[in-house]
């Protein structure tokens, strides 16, 4: 797998693979799919290096996006110096091939140079409906529970998060 950043042509196939992920992720219209890939300081798709079809992606925040969520106010009302990550979804023939964890190390270099003052990686994981493949996954990367929310779309979830760098290195 090729991983690189989002491409507007790539929006589309981003928008297809999300909105099959639900609910692991949230809906979005095509257009908050722009909006939110413009926000981000990390936005990635996993391609197929033949064939250039895309597999998954990934979509990274910093503090001052401007961006309403209620999971990532939470992170910003309490971190000061982090990366957020918004979504992240693998389209079913794509799983099993490592790609998750890829993007996840790729997140975190990406992070030292797009974002070099952040020190957390903060996400939510589904608590109800409840994703115990995704909670086994974030435990294995060295993700842990900082808080727990219900939100404003029925979900409630663990707020997680791991440690990028210490501060002052």
């Amino acid at each position: 797998m090729l991983l690189r950043d989002i491409r507007p042509d790539d929006l589309a196939a981003v928008h297809l693979i999300n909105e099959a992920e639900v609910p692991a992720v949230g809906s979005e219209t095509h257009e908050a799919l722009e909006r939110i890939n413009r926000e981000s300081v990390i936005s990635l798709v996993a391609a197929d290096p033949d064939t250039g079809e895309i597999g998954a992606f990934c979509m990274v925040l910093g503090p001052q996006a401007d961006y309403g969520s209620g999971n990532f106010i939470w992170f910003r009302d309490r971190y000061d110096r982090f990366v957020y990550l918004d979504r992240i979804a693998v389209a079913p023939s794509f799983r099993r091939r490592g790609i998750g964890s890829a993007m996840y190390a790729e997140v975190e270099r990406l992070a030292a140079e797009r974002a070099p003052d952040a020190i957390d990686f903060c996400l939510e994981v589904n608590l109800r409906p409840h994703n115990e493949v995704s909670l086994a996954f974030h435990a294995e990367l060295g993700f842990t529970e900082v808080g727990q929310r219900e939100t404003s779309y029925g979900a409630r979830v663990s707020l997680m998060t791991k440690t990028l760098r210490t501060e002052g290195v």
